[in-house]
């Protein structure tokens, strides 16, 4: 429910102020991503969860919640670019508070056990016991090489999807396509999204993580060189038109991206010892969120260094070719992840054991001997169910 006040606040200020000044108008959009990621860190915080009750499951689950999330890009896609032309981009601000407010009928739904007799004093000692057991997870090599994997080869590859956007809807070296166009195109990348969700729920799931990262990453280099076929114009040499081909590269990134993030996510959710699943996976997406800003940096500082502007793109070719070599690097750093196929447990049971022992406080664990912790969410509240 909090996210979805922040986010609606923010989308109101954003739509019923034309000349918002610069500062309160960055703040009220790190305020409506903040809504997002706190609505959708709770959800996967119940993925994980109940990945490590049903953990047979923990890769259909994952592909629901792609197959959720390639559905609304898809609609999202394909209306932004007809309503950012009807109303501007003030009224699409205005729109976005109709999916933020949505996340409160989430909240309604979703069902969350309550203790009402909780002593609020403990707070900041459950804290720091749920610090504890996430520092002794993270020391565990099982834990922290996958971790470091799964920045690194966020971060090695780089974003500079602001200079292809520039050059797409640019008259003379572009293809000049307006915002309704790159909406489409940008929703049938959704589409190859939904068809790599669906394509790993039904034969790629069971892979061993080392052997899919291996050939999904390989392909993810390998389909940046369509952009570079794009931007060198090789496509227009045979008979390809631009519309054309774009959708195409479009949807195959998306799919293999798709197929790439499917096995981290897994892999993320096989990571998060009992007690503190809520916690720890939040955790694990803020390391891969951190991957994802470098990315943004490297991307954008890479740019400038070949001066590639809104108005030059003569060596958008070079940048695009060393991001896709870029791609590739993660292959030789496949030795820190496990071998092991998402239907098997390789955290090493001490981790299990010294969790357990770290989350509950000691006079909360005498009063209830005979009763389960069931941690929901987050750490700082137990609530506990007598069976």
């Amino acid at each position: 429910m909090a996210g979805c006040f922040l986010g609606v606040i923010s989308m109101l200020v954003l739509s019923f102020h034309k000349d918002l000044h610069l500062v309160l108008a960055l703040f009220s959009l790190t305020a409506g991503s903040a809504g997002v990621a706190i609505a959708d860190v709770t959800i996967d915080a119940c993925v994980a969860q109940n990945s490590n009750l049903h953990p047979s499951l923990a890769a259909d689950m994952q592909s629901l919640c792609a197959l959720s999330s390639s559905v609304g890009s898809l609609v999202g896609f394909s209306i932004s670019g007809v309503f950012v032309h009807l109303i501007g981009p003030t009224g699409v601000f205005g729109l976005l508070t109709i999916p933020a407010g949505l996340v409160l009928a989430v909240g309604i739904i979703l069902s969350e056990p309550h203790k009402p007799n909780f002593v609020y004093g403990q707070v900041n000692q459950k804290f720091l016991d749920a610090c504890k057991a996430m520092w002794t997870t993270l020391k565990c090599p099982d834990v922290w090489r996958p971790c470091l994997y799964m920045y690194l080869s966020l971060a090695l590859s780089l974003n500079i999807n602001e200079g292809l956007f520039y050059w797409y809807t640019d008259s003379k070296e572009g293809p000049l396509f307006s915002q309704e166009t790159i909406g489409y195109i940008f929703s049938v990348g959704s589409v190859g999204s939904l068809l790599g969700a669906i394509l790993y729920q039904y034969t790629l799931k069971d892979h061993p993580f080392r052997e899919l990262l291996f050939w999904t990453q390989l392909l993810y280099g390998l389909s940046g060189m369509l952009d570079l076929i794009l931007v060198l114009r090789l496509n227009l040499k045979y008979g390809i038109p631009d519309y054309f081909f774009i959708v195409i590269a479009e949807g195959v990134s998306q799919m293999i991206g798709r197929l790439k993030w499917m096995p981290l996510l897994v892999l993320s959710s096989k990571l998060c010892p009992s007690g503190i699943e809520g916690t720890f996976f939040a955790l694990l997406m803020s390391i891969d969120n951190l991957g994802i800003l470098s990315s943004s940096w490297g991307g954008g500082f890479l740019l400038h260094i070949l001066k590639v502007t809104r108005l030059q793109f003569h060596n958008l070719w070079l940048a695009i070719f060393i991001r896709n070599i870029l791609r590739l690097s993660p292959l030789a750093l496949l030795f820190l992840v496990p071998p092991s196929d998402p239907n098997s447990s390789f955290l090493p049971s001490h981790t299990f054991q010294s969790t357990k022992q770290a989350a509950p406080s000691s006079h909360h664990e005498n009063e209830n001997k005979n009763e389960d912790d069931n941690i929901e969410l987050l750490p700082l509240v137990y609530n506990v169910d007598s069976r």
